[in-house]
């Protein structure tokens, strides 16, 4: 059985809507029914539930900014490989981004280099506004699940 609280929701989405209802679903049978049922309430999420979760990221190549789970989160997905040149290239990247979007660049960094992560930026910034948001907000419920998967595997 899988007890969830806000808080350790929280650390995987910054969504208060998506918070309130897995914590309605709790307990879950199984880690399986976990991510199930948070899969589902994080698609799609709502433009403006996009922006509120990204206030709870950092930029990409950027250290996290305080303490906290949804920090340690950040600094272990983030890792710390890439060159100077490939990270302030990154940096480029960011502000070409945020200028374009109005949002910080978001992707799930786990498993990914920093390579990768600017290609991924660079095609990003070709696509319009809607595709773009809609991949932010898979992004963000990828993220999510992995960090629940995180949370919650010792206790499955």
């Amino acid at each position: 059985m899988i007890e969830t609280t806000p808080d350790d929701l929280r650390a995987a989405l910054g969504v208060e809507r998506w918070v309130t209802d897995l914590t309605a679903a709790s307990p879950f049978d199984s880690l399986e029914a976990l991510l199930a049922t948070a899969h589902s309430a994080a698609t799609p999420l709502a433009p403006e539930e996009v922006d509120e979760a990204i206030s709870h990221h950092p930029r990409i190549g950027e250290k996290p900014k305080g303490e906290g789970r949804s920090q340690a989160f950040s600094r272990s997905e983030q890792g710390d490989d890439g060159d100077a040149a490939t990270l302030a290239t990154i940096a480029e990247g960011n502000a070409a981004y945020e200028q374009r979007f109005g949002r910080i660049f978001i992707i799930r960094a786990a498993g990914r280099s920093k390579d990768e992560i600017l290609a991924e930026l660079n095609r990003r910034l070709t696509l319009p506004d809607d595709e773009e948001l809609s991949i932010v907000g898979e992004q963000l419920r990828d993220i999510a699940l992995l960090r629940l998967e995180k949370l919650f595997s010792e206790e499955a």
